[in-house]
């Protein structure tokens, strides 16, 4: 009896080793699973759900960003999101200029240049680059931009690039309109540059520094401030306490960090590249230049029957590309009809008996300078606050209207705000109560372009949370996001401001506002598609455009 009970008690003891052994296995593989590979839902470009298999992420550790407190929702959309952006560019180890795309080397030819066209048909461009060498290149990660036009008819749309990572790229067109229809086809950066652009956005996202003056009675110091700082000397904290948004400046040596009068951008730093990367970023040569084509570069597009064309506009899904295209001049979404607000009473009208809040950079301040400008009895009030800084404010008496603009917190590179006036927009949304009569426009994004994507996301995400609170308390407010647009570039703009790093901004703003139950104003298409130069801050034209969609949402088209 007592052998059998020992035999029992020693199987049980087995048994449980046993379990212990499988459960730490188990738990092992899964910890393994959360570090090396994430299953992700998220809407791609299209506007479509897409279940992917996102593997091995690499967060950039700057600032601590790779160890932030994440849920599982956050971090599993983050993976997303940085993967959707990862940049195949192929570590072909130092290659020199002469082996980098040369434009005027290479070319794009019209696949269907002999179909017949009618408007709503595809177009399809191939693009084949080559060296300064003329030779063939073999593999890709060139950023490239394309628009169909018609300068008579002041007409032009975007397209859609297709990276085959073999020198080869095509350009997707959809044809919305009839007549003489040219292709156009630029390199923005070559692939050589565009690695380059990506070392400094990983070892270098402090090269915009920032400084705040302290004072107190007679004694004034600066001293830097950013994200973060390295070294160890001893620092202020100036993390916002809401939010959880970084700042921080070097601790002044006689004053109190409570001292700090103001913000302002230090500067940019110098000597960033190499001789041989300086190669890779040269005016006239490898920066947004013309790519020729081989053959026709035009194509005739006839009208559709009158059958044909109901509905062509209206009737895309929520993923349509392009979003819309210029004729004469005026923006036409395809999504919905845009009012034309050609006259300042209609603008009053619209507005009547509202507030609008304008948050953001200087793109969105250029939509208060416009309606000031442009609206009569929009009379703005002086606050006695620095030029192009902000904040400013617009009052209409008569009919109700008032107008704000402030200026999101840092990191921004205005030239002085007052430390007092450093407000961040996820606050300020906090603050609003919202209501049918409530307007707010957001624009975040170019002060951004020097620092990781774990940065700008952060950002976003804690816009995104304020913006869905103000819309559940009052469902009736209007809420619009202006997207980033495309700018004139030189050698040193473009490691600082370059369009591809915007481009991976306005990817990132595009998707984590989907669904979110906001409308968007695509200044991104609206310049790239434009005839006009590109530049920051949009020639008004654009920015009429701009304010026509804007004011299209606030007030729409009865049906």
């Amino acid at each position: 009896m007592w052998i059998n009970f020992f035999k029992l008690r020693l199987f049980c003891c087995l048994l449980a080793v046993l379990m212990v052994v499988v459960l730490v296995i188990n738990v092992t593989q899964v910890e393994y699973l959360d570090h090396e590979t994430v299953s992700a839902t998220f809407i791609d470009s299209s506007g479509q759900f897409v279940f992917s298999q996102v593997t091995g992420i690499s967060r950039n550790p700057y600032c601590g960003y790779d160890q932030q407190t994440l849920s599982s929702q956050e971090r599993m959309e983050e993976d997303s999101l940085l993967a959707a952006l990862h940049q195949q560019v192929p570590d072909v180890g130092p290659v020199p200029f002469v082996k980098s795309t040369d434009p005027s080397s290479s070319y794009f030819v019209i696949l269907n240049s002999a179909a017949f066209f009618k408007v709503g048909s595809q177009l399809e461009v191939l693009v084949h680059v080559q060296d300064f060498q003329r030779k063939p290149k073999k593999y890709g990660g060139d950023y490239l931009q394309a628009r169909i036009h018609s300068p008579k008819l002041q007409a032009g749309a975007v397209g859609r690039v297709v990276d085959y990572q073999n020198g080869f790229y095509k350009v997707f067109f959809t044809l919305l309109w009839p007549g003489k229809v040219k292709v156009s086809v630029s390199l923005v950066h070559p692939s050589e540059g565009i690695r380059v652009l990506q070392r400094l956005q990983e070892d270098k996202p402090d090269r915009v520094y920032f400084k705040s003056l302290f004072r107190s009675g007679r004694i004034s110091e600066t001293t830097e401030c950013n994200v973060c700082l390295p070294g160890n000397l001893p620092l202020c904290n100036f993390t916002d306490l809401y939010t959880g948004e970084p700042w921080f400046c070097f601790k002044p040596k006689k004053l109190p960090c409570s001292s700090r009068i103001t913000h302002f951008k230090g500067g940019y730093l110098k000597g960033l590249l190499t001789a041989a990367e300086s190669a890779f970023f040269q005016s006239g040569v490898n920066i947004k230049m013309p790519v020729n084509s081989s053959g026709p570069d035009w194509v005739t597009v006839i009208p559709r029957r009158i059958k044909e064309t109901n509905s062509l506009e209206l009737s895309q899904g929520s993923g349509t590309f392009p979003s819309g295209y210029y004729y004469k001049d005026q923006w036409r979404p395809r999504k919905f009809k845009m009012r034309q607000f050609n006259d300042p009473d209609n603008i009053t009208e619209c507005l009547q008996r509202k507030v609008v809040h304008l948050f953001g950079d200087s793109t969105i301040r250029q939509w208060f300078e416009y309606l000031t400008a442009f609206v009569p009895d929009l009379v703005e009030f002086n606050l006695g606050s620095p030029k192009n800084v902000g904040p400013f404010l617009a009052v209409d008496q008569k009919h109700n209207i008032l107008l704000k603009y402030r200026c999101h917190g840092p990191p921004i590179r205005f030239t002085t705000v007052f430390s007092n006036e450093l407000h961040y927009v996820a606050n300020e949304l906090n603050g609003i109560v919202g209501g049918k009569n409530t307007v707010v426009a957001i624009a975040v994004w170019s002060h951004f372009s020097t620092f990781p994507l774990e940065v700008y996301i952060r950002r976003l995400r804690n816009i995104r949370r304020a913006v869905v609170r103000l819309l559940d308390r009052s469902p009736k407010t209007v809420v619009v996001i202006r997207t980033a647009n495309a700018q004139e570039l030189g050698p040193e703009v473009s490691l600082f401001n370059s369009d591809w790093y915007n481009f991976q901004l306005d990817t990132i703003l595009r998707r984590m506002f989907s669904g979110v139950g906001v409308y968007l104003v695509d200044a991104w298409e609206m310049t790239l598609a434009h005839y006009l130069p590109h530049k920051l801050h949009p020639d008004e034209v654009i920015v009429k455009n701009q304010l026509d969609m804007f004011l299209s949402f606030v007030c729409p088209l009865e049906t």
